[in-house]
């Protein structure tokens, strides 16, 4: 009977947990995962960490601080001086572009730029960009005073909320590459591309200037882009938010043989 009795106050105790886990804790991640995707809450430790990001990949709002501004970066190769310029870009698009080629045959140095009427809109970033405004919607669907009535629906919307955020990391972790008819038909260059080649496969045709050209060699350069780096820490903790709350469900499920939610 003493058993029997304490085993009912013990469940007692742990229903209590569990209302008080889904009427108060699951708000407070809820907030704290807006405040890391929305920066908006200065107080906020992870907050600074996005900042720079977030007016790329925050949904628009009047008022907001009129255009982003344009930052220029340096592209860099690998042991190697074949290919250099610089890459300006302004949130999601790439508007400026002055690289230097040098020939490896003749050292013959030749000079490429973009259209001063064209930008390259970065899809990958507008696709992330898209991933965490639909997290951002997912998360204030709910507002303060809803009532989370069962872990299973706590479970599901951390599923929802940490598949937009994981296809967010993982279209800015997988970089895209374009095919010579895919850039021809861009509109930021005047070239032909003959074929279906791949860009970066040597063989690869393109015409220019009424003469037909063939891909010899293929140099890759690079830029580091910081907010990027920033954009993806905040993904990471966003996500560790969201698996360290479905982990306190599942340990509260864990007391009973069915499941209580």
């Amino acid at each position: 009977m003493a058993t029997a009795m304490a085993s009912a106050a013990e469940r007692a105790v742990l229903e209590e947990e569990f209302k008080w886990l889904l009427q108060e804790e699951v708000h407070a991640v809820l907030k704290q995962l807006q405040d890391i995707l929305k920066v908006d809450a200065p107080a906020l430790t992870m907050s600074s960490l996005g900042q720079e990001a977030s007016h790329r990949f925050a949904l628009p709002t009047s008022g907001s601080g009129g255009a982003i501004q344009q930052e220029n970066f340096v592209l860099s190769t690998s042991g190697t001086d074949q290919v250099k310029g610089v890459l300006t870009l302004q949130g999601d698009a790439l508007c400026q572009a002055d690289i230097n080629l040098k020939m490896p045959r003749n050292n013959q140095l030749l000079h490429f730029a973009f259209r001063e009427d064209k930008q390259w809109k970065l899809q990958q970033v507008q696709d992330a960009r898209n991933h965490v405004n639909q997290a951002i919607y997912l998360l204030m669907n709910r507002d303060a005073k809803y009532q989370f009535k069962t872990g299973s629906e706590v479970l599901k919307l951390m599923d929802a909320v940490m598949l937009q955020l994981s296809r967010a990391r993982n279209r800015l972790t997988t970089p895209a590459i374009l095919t010579l008819p895919e850039i021809a038909s861009s509109g930021l260059t005047n070239f032909k591309p003959a074929g279906g080649s791949i860009l970066h496969n040597p063989g690869a045709m393109f015409e220019f200037g009424n003469q037909r050209y063939e891909v010899s060699h293929v140099h890759k350069v690079e830029c580091v882009v910081p907010w990027l780096n920033d954009a993806l820490v905040f993904f990471t903790v966003s996500l560790q938010l969201c698996q360290q709350l479905k982990d306190k469900i599942s340990v509260f499920s864990s007391y009973w043989n069915y499941r209580p939610y």
